[in-house]
């Protein structure tokens, strides 16, 4: 999934794209974790816009690419990647605001979850298929998104919620024309730029202390569930499923 980068008027705009459906490789989630935390040293940047391309923003993380490794090496790099990724969206030094539309689901729920603040196109939606793929993960950035009950429900059902919903519940802040989405979330990043650096980098650090949740804890948590399923073999078996239904060729996510 290559990641761009632009910097204009103190505003970052990263975008990822990795077509048809963005699914998160190992080597994405470390790339964009790193680029995070350059931030801190970059003064010129003093917001950040996270967005992807195409008809969706994520759909979790690659499945081939975790059957490509042996043993149980592909879910141990996927576990890591996908925590310093979430890691750095909440510890980065400035505000970020995700731009949602299409798909977000698995490690886009990670992302989404640990941004500041969320904007989506109307077409947005928003679920956790783990327990479908064996897998456990990213609950802890649901409920940052959904009342408690609500989480538990989309966990275990696989439900999706749609971007309406959420903005509902105050953690998405506007829904918007898709064609809009991106100017939309300039204009909220503007009006962070245009205020005092050093404040907002403040405030933002200030925010995660007084956080209630520990998300670094509480997710690493749920990947040893994760890890767990995978040694029973539950997690391998729903993999090969997955793949077996989409075909070798087909679309990744998790």
């Amino acid at each position: 999934m290559p990641i761009q980068e632009t910097i204009e008027n103190g505003v970052a705009t990263v975008e990822m794209s990795k077509p048809p459906v963005n699914a998160f490789d190992i080597s994405d989630a470390y790339s964009l974790a790193d680029l995070l935390d350059s931030y801190r040293r970059n003064m010129n940047v003093r917001v950040v816009i996270l967005c992807a391309a195409g008809r969706g923003f994520c759909a979790g993380v690659d499945i081939k690419e975790i059957e490509s490794f042996s043993g149980n090496q592909g879910i141990l790099e996927a576990n890591r990647s996908c925590f310093e990724a979430f890691r750095a969206v909440y510890e980065c030094s400035v505000p970020v605001i995700a731009a949602v539309q299409g798909h977000c689901l698995g490690s886009g729920i990670g992302l989404v979850g640990n941004a500041d603040l969320v904007l989506a196109s109307g077409d947005a939606t928003f679920g956790l298929p783990e327990v479908d793929n064996g897998a456990l993960g990213a609950a802890t950035h649901l409920m940052r998104l959904v009342p408690a009950q609500r989480a538990r429900w989309m966990l275990y059902s696989c439900e999706t919620a749609t971007a309406a919903e959420l903005y509902s519940y105050g953690s998405v802040i506007n829904v918007v024309a898709v064609d809009e989405l991106r100017s939309c979330a300039r204009d909220l990043a503007l009006k962070i730029a245009e205020k005092d650096i050093a404040t907002i980098r403040a405030a933002k650090e200030s925010l995660n202390g007084i956080d209630p949740i520990d998300v670094r804890h509480s997710y690493r948590f749920e990947q040893g569930f994760t890890y767990e399923l995978n040694l029973l073999g539950i997690g391998e078996e729903a993999r090969r499923s997955f793949l077996g239904d989409k075909g070798r060729d087909g679309d990744e996510e998790a």
